[in-house]
């Protein structure tokens, strides 16, 4: 009977140590890159998508009131609303374009990936992945509206803003002949060098030059043209193929449900 007691306690002895080997096994196996359903996208952060872009672009990204360090836009809230799908956190993290277009700043691991109103083309898909397209777009000619300028065969000998990298400061280039471009980092340099009359005119994306029109109705939108552009969300190329696998599927589900739509108005109806 006392053998039988001291056996049947060992049991109990191995069996307890079992469990709590098996316990530090199981937090040893987690993954803080891992999602609250435990799906592994390789995250910087544990929970968070962390998000390089080019700010400010408004509508598309730029902060609620300045200085505040917390940022809203079409890009933004349409993460934000992926993110909740996956139960993960967004945050955005303020990065030079030409660093995000040429997946510098991706490669580098600044973030798990890009959103930033970047035009998909055959040239950036040599260093970056996107995700499907979620925004369709033109380029656009913003002036003065007393400047007399109503087109973009009135630019000859005229200093027209571009932003460096863009898919503007490319059409730019090819369209507006005689016209002495002037490159600038970001819209936010852009938009006040125009107002500033250092510059006659901004080519650029329409939806941002519409933005400005209703900021300050002294400017006018006098011209629009047809690319054919779409943008989409950039990882860095070969890499995060789990999550932007995932972003693509949210993105889907957010356009079937009808919420991309109600993002979408809340930003652009107006403008279009």
């Amino acid at each position: 009977m006392e053998r039988r007691s001291k056996i049947a306690y060992g049991l109990a002895l191995a069996a307890a140590a079992t469990l709590t080997l098996a316990g530090c096994s199981t937090g040893a196996a987690s993954d803080p890159s891992a999602s609250a359903g435990g799906t592994d996208y390789g995250l910087i952060t544990a929970g968070t998508i962390t998000v390089c872009s080019d700010i400010p672009y408004k509508p598309f990204e730029y902060e609620e009131t300045a200085g505040s360090g917390k940022y809203t836009g079409f890009d933004v809230d349409l993460l934000t609303a992926i993110g909740d799908k996956l139960g993960l956190k967004t945050q955005f993290q303020v990065t030079n374009f030409d660093t995000l277009q040429s997946g510098a700043a991706l490669l580098a691991g600044q973030c798990d990936m890009g959103a930033s109103a970047m035009t998909i083309t055959d040239e950036r898909k040599k260093n970056i992945d996107f995700s499907d397209g979620y925004y369709d777009s033109l380029q656009s000619l913003l002036v003065k509206a007393d400047s007399g300028i109503k087109s973009i065969n009135d630019l000859s000998g005229k200093n027209v803003g571009v932003q460096q990298g863009t898919t503007g400061e490319n059409y730019a280039k090819e369209h507006a002949k005689g016209a002495n471009l002037v490159q600038f980092s970001d819209d936010g340099v852009l938009w006040p060098a125009l107002q500033g009359g250092q510059i006659d005119a901004i080519l650029q994306d329409l939806p941002v030059n519409v933005q400005h029109e209703k900021d300050d109705p002294s400017y006018k939108v006098v011209e629009t043209y047809k690319t054919d552009e779409e943008y989409g969300f950039a990882f860095a190329k070969g890499k995060n193929e789990t999550l932007r696998k995932a972003i693509n599927e949210q993105l889907k589900a957010l356009k079937d449900d009808g919420e991309y739509k109600k993002i979408y108005d809340k930003y652009f109806t107006a403008a279009n």
